[in-house]
């Protein structure tokens, strides 16, 4: 097979996605990473609780998954946090760990006192939150994110400066704020923070440029899923030149979730033919033992990591599967299973099978039968299959072929 951007021997996408008229137009950064917050953001999500040890274990999933970076949690939340992020700081991982804060002196000590390398500073910055959710004075605001970022700073930590809410601030207070923690405190990077959700994709061009722009700083997305639209605005950041995307594993987060680690980083490789050093086999493995840990179920046909995601039970794409499965697996899938780490596709038999779902199955089983017979299988399958109201075993196969042939 003639290799192609679109279409490799793991995946087939859309010739689209490389036309000239589009792929001319990107700016990805050649540093492009991954910044996880599950660890922090994603316990946020109702009823997820992490323990320290549960931590640690996650951290070196992320790491061993080649994750850039990772946001091991919010020192000054308890004594059992500051435990954690110190203890993962400690454990050469070879990335790079950060600690969430407050725009407060005494967030960014505890951060120190933990070795971190960077902190998240995070501060309110539209001017309806400071007032009505914070209670605070802009100015209060300003000069809290000033004192802590410079004081960092001073300290040997790099800055990731997150302004909450951004996206819902006036342009006049967003920049107002951001530009004056620029100028008195200090920021190495810039999060354009969508905390609701609720950018839409035609404004991130903006957002993203305007804040190059008016402040000559690295940006980092931090997008949220209340919409459905993080992936695609984090991908579409990452095109303008946004250098770091922050993820979660599973899409954990507070509401609906923050932008999934592994759509974004799958999308980035097929899509865009942006490897940036994620190992894609170890995705699925991955998401399915963090949410293990946290307690949440994923839907079966979650992308990349869904239990049933290759589960094939419809009659033509059972046939299409059957005839390409030795040639050229991915005119049946955007991308081969192994590639994220699941198994090989499974023809599965349901009330939406084929002829040759059937045959599949009988194969399988070693059960011979004629055209007539088969078809008379296939009949009573799908009538299991709606007493079920799911799908059918092997062990069910057999009795009604078994009946039939017999």
């Amino acid at each position: 097979m003639t290799q192609q951007q679109w279409h490799t021997d793991r995946w087939f996408t859309s010739p689209w996605n490389f036309d000239e008229q589009v792929a001319g137009s990107y700016q990805f950064d050649d540093n492009l990473a991954i910044h996880d917050v599950t660890l922090r953001d994603g316990e946020q999500q109702a009823g997820v609780v992490f323990t320290a040890d549960e931590k640690v274990r996650i951290a070196e999933a992320l790491a061993g998954a080649g994750v850039h970076r990772i946001e091991a949690g919010l020192p000054a939340v308890s004594d059992e946090d500051f435990n954690a992020v110190k203890r993962i700081a400690s454990m050469d991982l070879g990335t790079e760990v950060y600690a969430f804060s407050r725009c407060s002196v005494d967030d960014v000590k505890k951060a120190i006192d933990c070795g971190v390398t960077g902190i998240v500073a995070e501060v309110p910055s539209s001017r309806h939150l400071i007032e009505l959710g914070y209670r605070w004075s802009v100015e209060r605001a300003i000069a809290l994110s000033v004192e802590a970022t410079a004081f960092a700073h001073e300290n040997g930590l790099k800055v990731s400066f997150f302004p909450i809410d951004a996206t819902r601030a006036s342009l006049e207070d967003y920049l107002s704020l951001v530009e004056q923690v620029a100028r008195d405190g200090h920021l190495d990077g810039l999060g354009l923070v969508d905390t609701f959700g609720s950018l839409m994709p035609q404004a991130v061009e903006r957002f993203v440029t305007i804040s190059r722009e008016r402040l000559d700083v690295a940006v980092e997305t931090h997008f949220h899923m209340d919409y459905g639209l993080g992936v695609a605005n984090s991908l579409i950041a990452a095109a303008l030149g946004a250098n770091v995307i922050q993820t979660t594993v599973a899409g954990l987060g507070e509401r609906a979730g923050n932008t999934p680690l592994e759509e974004t980083v799958l999308a980035l490789l097929t899509c865009y033919g942006r490897d940036i050093g994620i190992r894609t086999e170890k995705l699925t493995p991955l998401a399915r033992m963090v949410c293990e840990v946290a307690g949440v179920d994923q839907p079966s046909n979650r992308p990349v990591s869904g239990s049933r995601l290759f589960d094939v039970e419809s009659g033509i794409i059972t046939t299409w599967v059957r005839n390409v499965r030795g040639t050229d697996l991915t005119e049946a899938f955007p991308y081969l299973p192994s590639l994220v780490g699941q198994d090989a596709p499974r023809i599965v038999v349901g009330k939406g099978s084929g002829a040759d779902n059937i045959n599949e199955a009988l194969e399988r089983l070693g059960i011979k039968a004629s055209d007539e017979q088969k078809q008379a299988i296939l009949l009573r399958v799908k009538q299991r299959s709606i007493e079920l109201k799911g799908l059918l075993d092997d062990a069910d196969v057999r009795a009604i072929a078994e009946d039939v042939v017999n």
